[in-house]
């Protein structure tokens, strides 16, 4: 019964861990194949430049009608080879037109999407256009990227480390009490990972939507991806309060276990009796000799009442 008990209980947190486990899977596979609708979806931020364009109002100073700036924003635009959308994902990103996924980048740690090398705008001097804001807000996302890229990796590695050690746990309070320091760790990690992802891309969405607007180019968040990291992030404190209770409250112990006992064989105590005096009960548990039972003539009367 203790086993079977233990078990019920160790079920619960490995059951977690295990979804906790798959929800980082997923997040890691965002965006590495541009054929799965599925991987897809799961991106961080998306940059829609469908509608880039350049008005009038943005070159002060200069006589060209909206018709001439349009014709050459189309001309960049196929100079640049600038598509529609660009999805950023925790090892790369990818790019489509209307709403097909066309290529992905290879897969690179530490990733982070820098808008000046992805749309080639290097040595053109069009970064120089950029805000000074805009670019703070760009090299704050390529530090806090790396840091978020790690958190990921060391929650994976944590998580399934305790998955592993899991297994430990259903036998004895000591795997229990391994586990849940373990989960400690990969509970800690997935959740600042979560945190950083959702301040750090709502930061470069709000900084795009703010600098990068009168150029009909806008950022948003990935509700999927987010979905996803914040139920790994659920799934991983849920674990680490089950491994806990699973130290303290249940034992691997049988309640069943036989208790022996030893049988102790019956004595016999030897009573005074009017035939044999005090010498019979002198010889407790021994022999009493027959050689006096017959002196005075008499037969021994076990009930022979004498008057005195």
């Amino acid at each position: 019964m203790g086993k079977a008990a233990r078990m019920a209980c160790v079920f619960a947190p490995m059951a977690l861990t295990l979804a906790s486990l798959i929800c980082i899977i997923l997040v890691g596979l965002g965006g590495t194949n541009k054929s799965s609708s599925t991987l897809n979806s799961l991106y961080f931020f998306r940059a829609q430049t469908s509608n880039f364009t350049i008005n009038s109002n943005l070159l002060n100073g200069t006589n060209l009608d909206d018709d001439l700036i349009n014709k050459g924003v189309d001309a960049l635009k196929a100079d640049l080879n600038l598509k529609d959308f660009y999805t950023v994902s925790l090892w790369n990103y990818c790019d489509g037109t209307g709403s097909n996924v066309e290529f992905c980048s290879p897969r690179t740690s530490q990733y982070w999407f820098n808008p000046v090398e992805v749309w080639g705008l290097n040595n053109t001097g069009a970064e120089n256009a950029f805000p000074k804001e805009l670019k703070t807000g760009l090299d704050a996302y390529r530090t806090v990227s790396k840091w978020m890229f790690i958190a990921y990796i060391v929650a994976f590695v944590a998580t399934l480390v305790e998955f592993l050690f899991g297994f430990a746990a259903i036998f004895s309070r000591w795997g229990s009490l391994v586990t849940t320091v373990v989960s400690v760790i990969s509970s800690l990690f997935i959740l600042a990972a979560s945190i950083t992802a959702t301040a750090l891309y709502a930061a470069l969405a709000g900084n795009f939507n703010s600098w990068l607007k009168p150029y009909g180019i806008h950022g948003s968040l990935g509700k999927s991806m987010y979905t996803t990291t914040w139920l790994a992030t659920a799934f991983s404190l849920g674990a680490g309060i089950f491994w806990l209770f699973s130290v303290c409250c249940v034992s691997g112990r049988s309640d069943n276990k036989r208790v022996k006992v030893e049988k102790t064989p019956y004595t016999y105590e030897r009573m005074p009796s009017p035939a044999f005096g005090e010498q019979g009960h002198s010889n407790r548990g021994g022999n009493v000799p027959m050689q006096n039972m017959g002196k005075g003539g008499t037969a021994y009367e076990p009930f022979r009442h004498e008057h005195v």
